[in-house]
């Protein structure tokens, strides 16, 4: 089968399409055969030997202590290696994706879909109600947001470029601002909770906009690990200093959070935004793109 893999060279490391082996699954696995593939930040950043997590696809084989699926059925989740014609993932990150989702849709829902509920619902606490600001609103996380936030009741303020303003209105928020013309930070409204996607405003900034009591939610901005942690410790001594609930946060792949996101899309609340559909040769274009940062929503590699 056909796979990207991540090749060493002499300048570092290069992305190229191989033959591999189907895999086999294991005791709690099955293997899919794909049907689409969603990129992520960290399926550059992290380079595995074998990227791709979110995965679309048709169950062909399943492990012999598998008992919620069976070959034939069509389920969505997270996967290991998922940028290749067949993958394996643990039958406890699958569900069934309903008949009117498709395959694409699917596959833009796990990462990306999953940040935004569990940072708006679990680490956000969000209530009707409330008032939101989400930073980086037109990119994979954000365009979830946006609408899984309307669902819950909220009031949205979504920050993106000026290209993206009208697509961040059009799922909904109550107001845009373009930070290529104005400071978020210095706006006039006070906000219960922030969801940053972006990591690009210091936090005592992000305070002068923040009610008492508000939240900050950050997630999967750093570059780097080190970034990471560094961004940890200053999330830590600022929170404490600050006196507010400053929270770094990254997504589990849980079932019924997949189940959630799954019926807010087949109810019509939800819409996955796809930027582009790739095919799997063009994986690298693809990893490229999304690492620059101004993808509109998700990018699909496709399987026909």
């Amino acid at each position: 089968m056909k796979a990207a893999v991540y090749a060493k060279t002499a300048s570092g490391k290069s992305l190229e399409i191989q033959d591999v082996e189907q895999p086999v699954p294991k005791d709690h696995e099955v293997v899919l055969r794909v049907r689409a593939a969603s990129v992520n930040p960290l399926d550059w950043r992290l380079k595995r030997h074998r990227p791709g997590v979110d995965v679309a696809g048709e169950v062909v084989a399943i492990g012999r202590k598998v008992t919620r699926f069976k070959p034939g059925d069509f389920v969505f989740g997270a996967g290991k290696a998922a940028f290749a014609e067949y993958a394996s993932a643990r039958e406890a990150n699958l569900i069934l994706k309903a008949q009117n989702i498709t395959f694409e849709q699917a596959a833009a829902v796990p990462i990306a879909g999953l940040t935004a509920l569990q940072g708006l619902r679990d680490k956000g606490r969000l209530r009707p109600g409330q008032k939101l600001m989400i930073n980086g609103a037109a990119g994979g996380v954000g365009t979830f947001a946006v609408q899984i936030a309307k669902s819950f009741g909220a009031t949205v303020t979504g920050v993106c470029s000026t290209r993206n303003v009208e697509l961040v209105r059009s799922l909904g928020a109550d107001r845009v601002i373009d930070y290529t013309r104005d400071d978020f930070t210095g706006d006039s409204e006070h906000y219960d909770l922030i969801l940053d996607n972006v990591a690009n405003r210091r936090l005592s900034a992000l305070k002068r906009i923040l009610r008492p009591g508000g939240k900050v939610v950050m997630v999967g901005a750093a570059k780097e690990f080190g970034a990471v942690f560094a961004g940890m410790l200053e999330l830590l001594v600022r929170s404490l200093l600050l006196r507010q609930n400053f929270t770094f946060f990254l997504a589990r792949i849980r079932p019924a959070d997949l189940t959630s996101v799954s019926e807010l899309i087949a109810a019509g609340k939800v819409t996955p935004v796809i930027d582009r559909c790739c095919a799997l040769r063009d994986v690298g274009s693809a990893l490229a793109y999304v690492e620059q940062g101004h993808a509109r929503g998700k990018v699909i590699i496709r399987f026909e």
